[in-house]
């Protein structure tokens, strides 16, 4: 049988942006994927193929590094690309030259692709440079604990004290008190040495504890920053409060469920994971097209009798165009009428159809629509309103009162998703901040989760009534009825609850 392909892949330091656009071609290429606990498990969701956790976590191990690299080998002989994603860079304290080892003596091809590193990456995010003029001219990085299998009582190989030089120690949480207190008595580093510890280095859970070789260790562990951590050492450490930059983000380590689609999940969830959150996705809804598109079929070979075609949402807009598209035609065919969206993003999928809309209401709800058409003069109009099986009749009764003759078809149904991860509820009920951007996921997510401890946050007016209704009251609602307004409105609410006294 053909050899397989192994790829030794960093990932980096823990932040998903962090990876390398070729470590994400090469697990996009994998039959199977190897990871380890460092490496951020949010990286490989998108990849539908056999995934294999083998972390390791101080002395608890899924599997011993002997058996990693049987595992590895194995599937490399079936004939399968195996992508070993390892957390940092594989060669970095990373067992990954031992693996690559073993790849050369079972003669299996193999690639190496570098990544991100924690020992100055991490350190970065905490506003601490690695080399600084005033303070550095060279770094040293050295393994916090010995050889696990070996059966003598070789000690930590320590630095010799150097004050222009900065000091980092990987893996050495366990070890960190006799880590100072012997750079202080055998290496001769003053006592008063500045020293961090950076644990979760790079993720919205990143903790740092400042404090001296002193008393670093009793630092660390009073406010809990604890493994997976770093240890730096040195004057570099004092760039800290000048610098620091990343956990003075506004919603940095704030806990925030985003509840929208799993495909249209990542423009909200992007935009707060960039301000410093830490996003939980748990996707309440799903759309779901018509499998009979009679109705919209029969409606496209009338198109031309519509005066108006009024879209209210994304999902409208794509599913319409979609079939639009099926039925051998294209957006001449709705050159007879006008069109509307109901907000900027519906607007913009409109655009991405090659269509500018003739109306948008300055407020993004069927109410201001209805106002916007109504002094239009809409009264002896014909309106096809293509919409979800649950979309409110607001618009298409408010129209009709004004004379118009409404055609409103269901082209969709939004319905709960086939997979729910239950795994995650105790968690998603002690979060921060539930995002809504829609009525639907608000009723899906209280019917499946029931109470919850955070607060709600709200795209708009009818999907607050909906939180309501479920028995609970926003906390913040947007006042621009957009993913950016609700990301906004959540940054305005955390400031205002760090100025209250």
């Amino acid at each position: 049988m053909k050899k397989g392909m192994v790829y030794l892949i960093g990932a980096g330091p823990g932040d998903t942006d962090l990876i390398t656009v070729r470590a994400l071609r090469a697990l996009a290429s994998a039959d199977c994927i190897v990871y380890d606990f460092l490496s951020n498990a949010e990286i490989i969701q998108k990849f539908d193929c056999e995934k294999i956790y083998v972390g390791k976590t101080g002395s608890d191990h899924t599997l011993p590094q002997d058996k990693i690299n049987e595992l590895i080998i194995r599937k490399a002989h079936e004939g399968k690309t195996v992508a070993r994603l390892k957390g940092g860079d594989p060669f970095i304290f990373g067992r990954g030259g031992e693996e690559a080892q073993d790849l050369v003596n079972e003669g299996i091809p193999f690639r190496i692709i570098p990544g991100i590193s924690s020992f100055y990456a991490a350190p970065a995010y905490a506003g601490i440079p690695v080399t600084h003029r005033d303070h550095a001219d060279s770094f040293e990085v050295i393994t916090g604990h010995r050889r696990n299998d070996s059966g003598d009582d070789l000690e930590i190989t320590l630095p010799e004290y150097n004050p222009h030089r900065t000091f980092v120690f990987l893996m050495g949480m366990k070890n960190l008190s006799r880590i100072a207190e012997n750079m202080i008595h055998e290496k001769g580093f003053p006592a008063e040495t500045p020293a961090a510890v950076i644990s979760w280095g790079t993720t919205p859970r990143q903790k740092t504890a400042l404090g001296t070789l002193m008393d670093i260790a009793g630092k660390a562990e009073s406010e809990g920053v604890g493994a997976p951590a770093i240890i730096i050492i040195g004057g570099v450490v004092t760039l800290r409060e000048d610098i620091r930059w990343f956990d003075t983000l506004p919603l940095f380590g704030k806990k925030i469920v985003v509840t929208r689609t799993r495909e249209q999940a990542s423009q909200l969830s992007q935009k707060l994971y960039d301000l410093g959150a830490q996003v939980i996705e748990f996707p309440t809804i799903h759309i779901s097209p018509k499998k009979d598109m009679t109705v919209l079929i029969k409606e496209l070979e009338n198109i031309r009798r519509y005066d108006w075609i009024i879209f209210t949402s994304q999902n409208a807009v794509e599913i319409f165009f979609a079939q639009l598209k099926a039925s051998g035609m294209d957006t001449r065919s709705l050159s007879n009428g006008k069109i509307a969206a109901i907000g900027p993003a519906t607007a913009q999928e409109l655009e991405r159809h090659g269509i500018a809309p003739d109306l948008v209401p300055e407020e993004y709800v069927a109410e201001a629509l209805i106002s916007c058409l109504g002094k239009s003069g809409i009264s002896g109009k014909r309106v096809l309103l293509p919409c979800a099986s649950e979309a409110r009749y607001t618009l298409a009764e408010g129209l009709e009162k004004l004379g118009a003759a409404v055609s409103r078809i269901h082209i969709y149904d939004t319905v709960l998703p086939d997979k729910i991860d239950t795994s995650v509820i105790e968690e998603l009920r002690t979060a921060d901040i539930v995002t809504f951007t829609s009525s639907s996921t608000a009723r899906n997510f209280f019917s499946i989760v029931g109470s919850i401890k955070g607060a709600c946050a709200c795209i708009g007016p009818v999907t607050a009534e909906a939180v309501r209704d479920a028995g609970f009251e926003p906390a913040v609602s947007a006042v621009e009825y957009t993913i950016q307004g609700l990301v906004d409105a959540i940054v305005e609410h955390f400031g205002s609850q760090l100025s209250e006294p």
